[in-house]
């Protein structure tokens, strides 16, 4: 197999439409610390990378991890899974999890020195919980907890944690912003797991749509879209921004169109497309949402 081949199945395999889960969090804590005139551009570029890494981390130990348990089938209906289909040995994806984890680990080590060894725990934890999604005795995608872990981990974390490696200090309106990131990254894992439930009901891989049924997803689907359309509202009403704070309105209507679709289309094969453009819908929300945190402060 020729190299430039080779390297367009790692690309497949990070899965680049999950990143916006990872951009968007760093994108609007790093717009806060701007707002608050405390932004640190190298910490922010690091912390972009470390999410980057973590985030394609977290895909390859998915892929390895769900290779090893058999919940990758022929049946399969999501993107393909390259160790399931036999485009990368299971040893060369364990390793390359290892690796973009232990990157992620030593370029963290520059946020450590910068901002103190509380981010020391908070990337350990992120590292931790990246693997042990679907790794481990107890893999939280497969018990129910996976969408836990994403909306503290690519949320509260996220956000939270981008602030502080840039101010040095928490902030209250950093929390309020990552609840809308938390939410739009959840409803990625939402689509994935309305898209995959009978696969994974014979997988044994109790997903809450598992353990629940489609329509639970349905309704958490609702929840967080409404949760992040109900933040910029707060952050005018109680924090005091200016009017630009609803510029993620503008996103609205393509929410509910991808809103549409999750309640009544029926053909899942078509679900790989809604992921896609809930993925952008995330980013297109966190880019205007951080342009009117920003221009509040101009």
């Amino acid at each position: 197999m020729n190299s430039s081949k080779m390297l367009s199945i790692w690309i497949k395999a990070a899965r680049p439409q999950t990143l916006p889960a990872a951009f968007v969090p760093v994108c609007v804590g790093a717009s806060l610390a701007y707002h608050d005139q405390l932004l640190s551009w190298d910490a922010t570029l690091v912390a972009l990378l470390c999410a980057f890494l973590i985030q394609i981390g977290t895909n390859f130990a998915n892929d390895y991890f769900d290779f090893k348990k058999g919940a990758d089938t022929d049946e399969r209906i999501g993107f393909d899974r390259a160790t399931a289909k036999g485009l990368i040995s299971a040893d060369a994806m364990r390793n390359a999890t290892i690796i973009t984890m232990g990157v992620a680990f030593l370029l963290g080590l520059y946020l450590v020195w910068h901002a103190g060894w509380v981010i020391f725990w908070v990337g350990v934890a992120s590292l931790i919980f990246g693997v042990l999604y679907t790794g481990g005795p107890f893999p939280l995608g497969y018990n129910g907890l996976g969408d836990v872990f994403v909306f503290i981990f690519f949320g509260i974390v996220a956000v939270m944690g981008t602030y502080y490696v840039n101010a040095l200090e928490w902030s209250s309106a950093s929390f309020w912003a990552s609840l809308a990131v938390g939410a739009l990254s959840t409803n990625i894992l939402v689509i994935n797991n309305l898209r995959d439930v009978e696969q994974d009901k014979v997988a044994g891989k109790n997903t809450l749509g598992v353990l629940f049924g489609e329509d639970t997803l349905r309704w958490e689907y609702l929840l967080m879209l409404f949760l992040a359309l109900a933040i910029p509202p707060h952050f005018y009403f109680q924090l005091g921004y200016s009017a630009a704070i609803f510029l993620p309105f503008v996103t609205a209507p393509y929410g509910f169109v991808q809103l549409y679709k999750v309640w009544f289309w029926d053909d899942k094969q078509k679900f790989n497309k809604v992921l896609e453009h809930t993925a952008r819908f995330m980013t297109f929300y966190g880019i205007l949402f951080s342009i009117g945190i920003i221009t509040d402060h101009l």
